[in-house]
């Protein structure tokens, strides 16, 4: 392996910040604007990330110790922490009229993101060119931050459902607007 192997890995790493980059614009262009919030639908996206993680974690197999077993565990429970934490940053409005719920990710909610995609940048290139980071090997950490990322968007989906039931329910034991049409402010949480 020659001199060309170090410059190969850092323009990778160059190519997946610029992806990254790329992608965090393309969300906050779509996010700009509230969008409507289907509560009925918030379960679909954790269980197709439920079968991704499954499927992604059963292609290779699971290597298992005290000290794995524990890193998964600490990951699950670092992961359903933050996904809780993400899913209160989303703003969350229920029209109090309509009834209807709509959604938008805070500007601290997209900054959120930023940190934990480059904590988990930095940690993916930290235990690959190891091969093994704190004496674990780097199987172990991939598969951990796997299930960091599955808890929180479980969690996150189960948060948002949380908050944005409670908030319908309100509007709709309200007795609505005391001076007519419009004179009622939207729900927010």
């Amino acid at each position: 392996m020659g001199p060309d192997v170090p410059h190969a890995g850092a323009g990778q790493a160059y190519g997946t910040v610029i992806a990254v980059v790329i992608v965090l614009g393309l969300i906050a262009w779509r996010n700009r604007k509230p969008r409507p919030l289907r509560i009925e639908r918030l379960w679909v996206r954790p269980v197709i990330f439920a079968v991704l993680i499954g499927t992604t974690l059963s292609a290779s197999p699971l290597t298992v110790s005290v000290e794995s077993v524990a890193i998964f565990a600490l990951s699950l429970a670092i992961g359903a922490g933050l996904g809780w934490q993400r899913g209160r940053l989303m703003r969350i409005e229920v029209h109090p009229e309509t009834h209807d719920v709509t959604s938008s990710v805070s500007p601290l909610g997209m900054l959120f993101i930023v940190v934990i995609l480059a904590l988990r940048i930095m940690l993916r290139g930290a235990a690959m060119e190891s091969r093994s980071a704190l004496g674990v090997p780097a199987a172990v950490i991939t598969d951990a931050l796997v299930l960091l990322l599955g808890a929180m968007v479980v969690v996150q989906g189960l948060e948002m459902w949380l908050r944005a039931s409670r908030l319908l329910e309100a509007a709709r034991l309200s007795k609505g607007p005391a001076n007519g049409p419009g004179s009622q402010p939207p729900l927010v949480s």
